[in-house]
């Protein structure tokens, strides 16, 4: 993945093979257009699910042929790393083996969940409501049996001895051995297939690449299976999770080769890109984390001390997302908004929440918080929180620009109801940066022009600008002309605070950027509104270069 991100296409298949156009009427009394099977095709790999869990395939080579529509979801940030992972827990949880129902819990459910988790926003909501139509039909026609039927699930039932019983345990255990090692198979093959389309993306620029080698040899040790997709020779050891290549190569060592692959391209990466301006060291992680175990010890339950275990191991331990729990973003949501704790604890939480930020796996908390929004919520009422959670707040909101997949969150424009009208990620964060920027105090001043900086920065804004301008005003998609002029706004009026250099360069380079999103309003408001730019030519060389590409769309 580049910082152009990677694409995410959704393969739309009809199970009906064009029977359901012709005669759900018919049967119905309602014509419909087919049978959606999706799927989510992404870093070269199709991902479905059905009876067998979730699988994985070439794309469209499933048994269904050709898929009869494919439609472009957008752009995805996510890490393939950190898509893997997730797509892991997955399996182990809500889209396990067993848990598919055809009505309730089907491959539309899945995909759909999976466009959330990478380009924040849902699949077509005809495909998603397809079954309710169908299950409605029969209801209001004359087999209302059928619709309870095939919504309700198959239960029997049988006397249980104590052989049987034992018999059943011991083909469970078997079945999670087994479960385990074929995960560590399919991590370790999946790792080896990534690193082998990067080498081969890595030969095409450079074939007198020395690291080229590797792949050779992986190669030479390759097969084809099933004609669509590679499987690498095993050889299983004592504990039978071993594998090797021709040079006797473990499973560990290619392991760590591939990992110390992905963190130098993910470095390479962020070189690569426009830095973000982010605050690493501001925070004593361990101070703040004892000041707020001091403020909530005696007032909370002793149950939910655990959730502080599990965020000392995330953050003081080092350990991965992995060590959160369920519960753990709803107790933080307890905390953010009831009000018997004190300021206080809020602000040393978002301290420590602001040092999470800067972690490369803290897209995996935030994705869970989709359905709750319970950071934007919170973040939502920025202008009537105190001072000092203003700006505990703004840093978490700007450390959130350290990687593109957290910063691609913050730029969210799904909609939902927080019962006071329809909000989005990106408009909590546009509010959070113009509240702070405008602010007379300096320190959240500083977090201001630096997150107008980072939202200026993100190529998202930039993408599609031409086709924005004709849709009409209101569109969902003309969101990110709205946040430029928005933003503009909230920049001219800071430019009468007299800033210094650092926060002028920030502003004004974010102004430049925003003239390119949005030419026709913002160089319009700049004329109306004033100051005009040329007023701060010599406060500095680099200032002085965005005041010229300015006055170029003036």
């Amino acid at each position: 993945m580049t910082e152009d991100g990677t694409e995410v296409k959704l393969y739309i298949y009809d199970l009906s093979l064009g029977l359901a156009q012709l005669l759900s009427s018919f049967y119905l009394g309602k014509q419909i257009e087919g049978i959606w099977h999706t799927s989510i095709v992404v870093f070269g790999r199709e991902f479905y699910f059905g009876q067998n869990g979730i699988t994985a395939c070439e794309p469209g080579s499933t048994n269904l042929g050709s898929p009869k529509r494919i439609e472009n979801l957008g752009t995805s940030y996510i890490t393939e790393d950190l898509f893997y992972e997730y797509l892991e827990g997955l399996k182990q949880s809500s889209f396990a083996i067993g848990t598919y129902n055809l009505l309730t819990h089907n491959c539309n459910n899945f995909t759909n969940e999976l466009s959330q988790f990478l380009v924040g926003k849902e699949i077509p909501s005809h495909i998603l409501r397809l079954p309710e139509e169908i299950i409605s039909s029969l209801v209001r026609g004359d087999q209302p049996q059928v619709g309870s039927y095939l919504s309700s699930p198959v239960t029997s039932y049988r006397a249980e001895s104590p052989d049987y019983e034992s018999l059943n345990n011991d083909i469970d255990a078997a079945r999670q051995r087994s479960a385990l090692l074929e995960q560590k198979r399919t991590k370790i093959q999946q790792k080896v297939e990534r690193l082998e389309r990067k080498k081969k993306k890595k030969k095409k620029r450079d074939k007198d690449s020395p690291e080229f080698n590797l792949v050779d040899e992986i190669e030479n040790q390759s097969q084809l299976s099933n004609g669509s997709s590679r499987s690498y020779k095993m050889a299983d050891n004592a504990n039978g999770d071993a594998v090797q290549n021709g040079n006797g190569k473990s499973a560990v060592d290619i392991a760590t080769e591939i990992e110390e692959q992905d963190k130098k391209e993910r470095e390479e990466r962020r070189k690569q890109r426009e830095p973000p301006i982010v605050f690493p060291n501001l925070v004593n992680l361990q101070e703040e984390f004892d000041k707020v175990i001091g403020l909530v010890d005696g007032n909370i339950p002793p149950a939910e001390m655990q959730y502080f275990e599990e965020l000392h191991q995330y953050m003081l331990e080092d350990e991965g997302s992995w060590a959160l729990s369920d519960g753990f973003l709803a107790f933080i949501g307890k905390l953010l908004s009831d009000q018997k704790f004190p300021d206080e604890l809020r602000v040393r939480l978002l301290k420590v929440l602001a040092v999470a930020a800067l972690k490369d796996d803290v897209i995996l908390i935030l994705h869970q918080d989709r359905r709750e929004h319970v950071f934007m919520n919170y973040a939502n009422n920025f202008d009537r929180l105190s001072l000092e959670e203003q700006k505990s707040l703004a840093l978490f909101v700007c450390n959130l620009f350290e990687n593109p997949s957290s910063s691609e969150w913050l730029l969210y424009i799904s909609e939902w109801d927080s019962g006071t009208g329809s909000i989005s990620n990106i408009r909590v964060t546009t509010k959070i940066a113009a509240n702070s920027l405008l602010s007379e105090n300096a320190e959240l001043q500083n977090y201001g022009t630096a997150i107008v900086h980072n939202l200026a920065c993100k190529e998202k804004l930039h993408h599609g600008k031409n086709l924005r301008r004709l849709l009409p005003v209101g569109c969902l998609s003309k969101v990110f002309d709205d946040v430029a002029v928005e933003l503009t706004m909230a920049i001219l009026q800071f430019f009468n605070s007299k800033p210094d250099e650092e926060k002028l360069f920030r502003s004004m380079k974010a102004l430049a950027k925003f003239v390119q999103v949005s030419p026709q309003d913002v160089a319009q408001l700049i004329q109306m509104i004033g100051p005009q730019p040329d007023k701060f030519k010599g406060v500095s060389e680099r200032v002085d270069n965005f005041i010229a590409a300015i006055q170029v769309k003036l």
